[in-house]
């Protein structure tokens, strides 16, 4: 257990911002997980039932974040649209914003704190020194992030009918680890990780039934899934509206540290339809 604990104190604070960008905040329950706070609530039945389903662009005000740039919460709003689209697609139809859904998605951005960059740059730094230090062993030796400026990102999402009747919610909150986030020079670079985790999460909440901190085991992605976030064509073409995953040059660039805005290209400049 004190494993766990030193682990977890790495973290960054991960503050569960409520918005009033929902049409209900009713019936919110408590679901957290190792390192992520939410409330969750669902129609299982009704959101099971549901074949089709599209996704409304992503808001991120910027007086939510002031620090960053209007290109910087850009990419964060369309990693979240591209996360949801994606994992999504495992059971769901998805289909443009201008055809009829059994199922929209509405979410949107209610707290960011930006990540340090000169921390970031030096856990970059020291991280990447390592790999020309022999050790004498030939298992890879994890190298924590320093435990300062690291960000965190606060969202909230739902689920309305084609009556606009909520059928699912969520308030989610994380913040960035000193062992499994990636140190990247950018303010914008641990929401922007995160975003993708929030888009994973509140699409398996549609795609189970149930609470995607409940699950137990393995849960082993899908083949469309992989393609994906290798950077392939996705699996529906409403996808390709939020651009391709930056699959090796976005692999690559985070063991570097590069900014996020270098290796992603962000929606597609010339939508889908």
């Amino acid at each position: 257990m004190w494993v766990v604990a030193s682990l977890l104190s790495g973290c960054a604070t991960a503050p569960l911002v409520q918005g009033v960008g929902l049409s209900s905040y009713e019936g919110l329950t408590p679901s957290d997980g190792l390192v992520t706070k939410s409330r969750f609530q669902i129609r299982k039945e009704r959101v099971m039932a549901a074949k089709t389903i599209k996704i409304a662009p992503t808001a991120f005000p910027p007086t939510v974040a002031p620090t960053l740039s209007n290109e910087q919460r850009a990419l964060v709003a369309n990693a979240v649209d591209r996360a949801l689209c994606v994992s999504l697609s495992d059971r769901f139809d998805v289909v443009s914003l201008d055809a009829p859904a059994d199922l929209t998605v509405r979410a949107g951005v209610t707290q960011a704190t930006e990540t340090n960059e000169v921390a970031a740059g030096l856990s970059v730094a020291t991280s990447v020194g390592t790999n020309f230090i022999d050790f004498g062993t030939s298992v890879p030796i994890p190298v924590p992030r320093i435990p300062f400026g690291l960000g965190d990102l606060s969202i909230e999402a739902e689920a309305v009918d084609r009556s606009g009747r909520q059928q699912a919610a969520m308030l989610w909150g994380r913040g960035a680890t000193v062992f499994f986030s990636s140190p990247r020079v950018s303010k914008a670079s641990d929401a922007y990780d995160l975003a993708d985790a929030f888009g994973d999460d509140f699409a398996n909440l549609l795609v189970k039934g149930e609470s995607p901190f409940n699950a137990t085991g393995i849960d082993i992605p899908s083949w469309q899934k992989i393609h994906s976030t290798m950077g392939l064509a996705p699996k529906y073409a409403a996808c390709e509206n939020y651009g391709r995953y930056p699959g090796i040059a976005g692999f690559v660039g985070g063991q570097l540290g590069l900014p996020p805005e270098w290796t992603d290209q962000g929606a597609n400049s010339t939508p889908t339809l």
